[in-house]
């Protein structure tokens, strides 16, 4: 199912490459651009939204604001906050607020790439959970990878990020070595990886059976469909 975005941002520049940004992810549709919250009320007025793309600091009022005025509404329009602000305290009222994702200036289309994707996963989670388990699942899936400083030594950010994203885009599922010929990197240093996303509840292993010699095992995400 396609995901409808409406971008909410007062920079023109920056709002015409966010929505080239969504425009690039599969999935994701933009149907509209505001550059202030009069404008966002307006294109919420007049199309479908699932999802708003909503910078915070607009000309005519903070955006958190048009989410209050939103939810008072009987809105439920799910939010990505994308700003340069760094405040917590604004971070724990959006998430209040339901804002989904917080993603911050200035970011890579890699970044907005991997929020997006979480969401849909998210987003696509239906029906009664099973346990515990499903629901974590469901909500883990909107967690970005843990970043540099809480990776352990060796791991860093941006390769996990790139194996991530492949592993994810897999279907079937991917072995070391079919990993790191996608990504770039040495089959050693992809099963450490990928083993990384094992321990962290991201990815599940099985045996590759049917070619001569040792069985090699095979990396399979786990989406939150599951």
């Amino acid at each position: 199912m396609t995901i409808r975005v409406l971008v909410v941002e007062d920079d023109p520049v920056a709002a015409d490459a966010h929505a080239l940004y969504v425009g690039r992810v599969p999935g994701f549709v933009v149907v509209g651009v505001a550059h202030s919250r009069a404008e966002a009320v307006r294109a919420l007025e007049r199309a479908e939204v699932d999802l708003l793309l909503l910078d915070l600091y607009l000309p005519d009022g903070h955006g958190l604001h048009l989410v209050r005025s939103l939810r008072a509404a009987g809105h439920s329009t799910d939010v990505i906050a994308v700003t340069s602000a760094r405040d917590l305290a604004i971070v724990r009222e959006g998430v209040a607020l339901g804002v989904v994702q917080y993603v911050l200036k200035p970011f890579t289309f890699a970044t907005l790439r991997d929020r997006l994707g979480r969401y849909a996963e998210f987003r696509a989670a239906a029906g009664e959970a099973s346990g515990q388990e499903e629901v974590d699942r469901a909500l883990s899936a909107l967690r970005a990878p843990r970043n540099a400083t809480t990776l352990p030594k060796g791991l860093s950010a941006p390769t996990l990020e790139a194996v991530t994203r492949t592993l994810r885009d897999s279907g079937e599922g991917l072995t070391a070595t079919e990993a790191a010929a996608a990504v770039g990197i040495s089959r050693i240093t992809a099963r450490r990886y990928l083993e990384h996303l094992v321990t962290a509840g991201r990815a599940v292993r099985s045996p590759q059976y049917g070619q001569i010699g040792r069985p090699e095992l095979q990396y399979r995400w786990v989406s939150a469909r599951r």
